[in-house]
């Protein structure tokens, strides 16, 4: 079936439904290097047509469970189905999947047709209808015109384009990308963000991306695997991530935060010092809690409004002011141990350059913005 003629639907979530991406499932997947656990007994479910990210640190597991997938390397225990269709003993060239390495791996000595075409020639398409599907591919990546030409005459996000459309050629029914951003300038990988995520939506194909870059997690994915030491440590919506993180880890890795430690007390009132921040605690058994406070949250107030039922007031002295074009930032102490940034628009005024190191500023934080977890116990 041409990838210009798959019928999608909207599903669950927002996920693309498309008769031809298959789920995946995995149960129980351990993989370890001596005494080490790359992976410790991992479930996932990824939904048909779904765009999933495997978020993480170096090292964290993610391309160990990536290569998993595709079948490079062999678990020690644990399942991978293919919808209904166990794979964890299936070599890579019997899953048939498509995969985007993070170098590309192109042919230097083939042009950028030959590349395409050869997931073609290894299933033993005839050259008329290979010829079709690989002038289908460069349409859809934009690349129509560049056919004939060496790798080498490419740029780096024509190469990545090249990449893309070998890897979906063959209309695979799952998708695997292996940080193919990493080696782009910033711009460009902003643009290849969009661009992945419209050819994502237009094959409805279930996708798999690998990245240690939040920003590109945010963007692009219909759901986020945040790993961490070969475990999950939370999956959930991009939306759901950033605004409800489960733990600290995934608070801090996640977008720009403070984290300030809060006490309850035996009405289960939280108070961050002696700042109420939040009521109603008293069922829960946790004692030390944390407020997570995003810079873009915080707001700035005039030294007469007082603190509200809506919003909780900081009071600090700028330790620095920091211009970055569109936007700017001040870090500000608000006790010897604790400071908060906040981060705002900029114009050609320059009103925001009225803000200097050493000054007092109050910080306004709206209460229904406040975002409060446990602190883990040590």
């Amino acid at each position: 079936m041409s990838c210009h003629t798959i019928l999608l639907k909207q599903g669950k979530n927002n996920v693309i439904d498309s008769p031809t991406a298959l789920p995946i499932v995995i149960r129980g997947l351990t993989k370890k290097y001596g005494s080490l656990y790359a992976l410790d007994s991992v479930d996932l479910d990824v939904s048909s047509g779904e765009f999933l990210t495997l978020l993480g640190p170096s090292g964290s597991g993610k391309t160990t469970l990536l290569m998993a997938i595709a079948g490079f390397n062999r678990p020690d225990s644990g399942s991978i189905r293919f919808g209904d269709t166990e794979m964890i003993l299936a070599p890579p060239h019997r899953r048939e999947v498509g995969m985007v390495f993070q170098n590309y791996a192109l042919f230097p000595h083939m042009t950028v047709a030959e590349n395409i075409a050869f997931p073609l020639k290894l299933r033993r398409i005839g050259s008329k209808e290979s010829r079709q599907r690989v002038d289908e591919a460069l349409s859809t990546v934009q690349l129509s015109d560049l056919g004939g030409r060496r790798i080498d005459q490419l740029s780096g996000g024509q190469m990545q384009r090249v990449a893309l459309a070998r890897a979906f050629v063959f209309s695979p029914r799952i998708l695997l990308m292996d940080e193919p951003l990493s080696a782009l300038d910033k711009k460009l990988r902003e643009q290849m963000q969009i661009e992945l995520k419209q050819l994502h939506r237009k094959l409805g194909v279930t996708t798999v991306y690998v990245t240690h870059d939040q920003r590109e997690a945010l963007t692009m994915s219909d759901r986020i695997a945040v790993i961490n030491h070969g475990r999950f440590e939370q999956i959930e919506t991009p939306q759901a991530i950033y605004n409800t993180p489960a733990n600290p880890f995934v608070a801090d890795f996640i977008g720009e935060s403070a984290m300030l430690p809060m006490k309850r007390n035996s009405s289960g009132d939280l108070f961050y010092q002696d700042l109420l921040i939040a009521s109603g605690y008293s069922e829960l058994s946790d004692e030390e809690w944390l407020l997570v406070i995003r810079p873009e949250r915080l707001f700035a107030v005039q030294d007469s409004t007082p603190a509200s039922d809506q919003t909780i007031i900081f009071t600090g002295v700028i330790r620095e002011f920091v211009y970055q074009g569109e936007t700017a930032f001040a870090l500000v102490s608000i006790s010897d141990q604790h400071n908060l940034s906040i981060r705002f628009g900029t114009d050609s005024s320059g009103s925001q350059n009225l803000m200097r190191p050493g000054d007092t500023l109050r910080l306004g934080l709206k209460r229904s913005e406040a975002i409060i977890i446990p602190k883990p116990s040590t």
